[in-house]
């Protein structure tokens, strides 16, 4: 007979509202963390250990603490920059129509 157990990692979404990526400008980053359970045959049964909270953006990957600040909510900033130059933009605009960059 064999006994298959061990402790997985599983990424749990805190909150359904996206926030300001720093890196890329994308509306795409949320909090997450990350728990551990305790499995038997690969089905998590027990919460081992709770992580702390952090910020993973979706469309670039970038990774950040909660205490940077440098996360706005979605919310706060209705207005699109651009990431080159950091001049105001329409939200339409694909291109910033001063410096020339994409969006």
């Amino acid at each position: 007979m064999f006994l298959i157990a061990g402790i997985q990692p599983r990424t749990r979404k805190l909150e359904g509202t996206a926030r300001r990526c720093p890196a890329c400008g994308q509306f795409q980053a949320y909090r997450r963390r990350i728990d551990h359970y305790l499995s038997l045959f690969f089905i998590p049964l027990l919460k081992v250990k709770t992580g702390e909270p952090f910020i993973l953006c979706d469309s670039c990957s970038h990774a950040g603490s909660i205490a940077d600040n440098k996360y706005a909510s979605g919310k706060a900033s209705p207005q699109a920059r651009c990431l080159a130059c950091g001049r105001s933009l329409k939200q339409e605009f694909s291109f910033c129509p001063y410096c020339g960059a994409a969006c």
